[in-house]
């Protein structure tokens, strides 16, 4: 079963059990989905479905941050009730060691040796770790590894 599949039954689930929070977050992420699938005309896998649900979820982060600075708690309890829905489509995270002995190993197998060798170690590192990782703490792995 695709991710895709299991995010459209787990729609049919919360719509039988009229878990209308659950449901909006899930029609949103089929939208997302759709939208992508009619713009660049492609039917999407399940590494193009995680990549939606973790740009969902930074969008989320970000309005999370944004509603605290507002003290909109009410909207920030929100936005978090749907990363956690969110979250439950990404695979198993990759813990902090282990993105740092990835990147440390890619840095190696590539050569790099400074700041300058970024986007190349980046480039390498989004398509080994796509899904894997949050790609804010793989960006710092890649410059504490190239700084050290």
């Amino acid at each position: 079963m695709t991710l895709k599949d299991q995010i459209t039954d787990d729609m049919k689930t919360a719509m039988r059990a009229k878990d209308s929070e659950r449901l909006g977050t899930i029609r949103l992420l089929l939208a997302a989905a759709k939208q992508k699938e009619v713009d660049e005309r492609v039917v999407l896998d399940d590494i193009a479905m995680v990549a939606i649900v973790d740009k969902l979820i930074k969008q989320r982060k970000d309005s999370i941050a944004a509603f605290t600075q507002a003290n909109r708690m009410d909207l920030a309890d929100k936005e978090a009730a749907e990363v956690k829905v969110l979250e439950d489509y990404l695979p198993q995270r990759l813990s902090a060691e282990e993105v740092a002995a990835e990147v440390r190993a890619i840095v190696a197998e590539l050569g790099a040796t400074g700041p300058g060798d970024m986007g190349k170690v980046m480039g390498a590192v989004k398509t080994r770790l796509a899904g894997k990782a949050d790609m804010g703490q793989v960006s710092a792995a890649v410059k504490a590894a190239l700084a050290g």
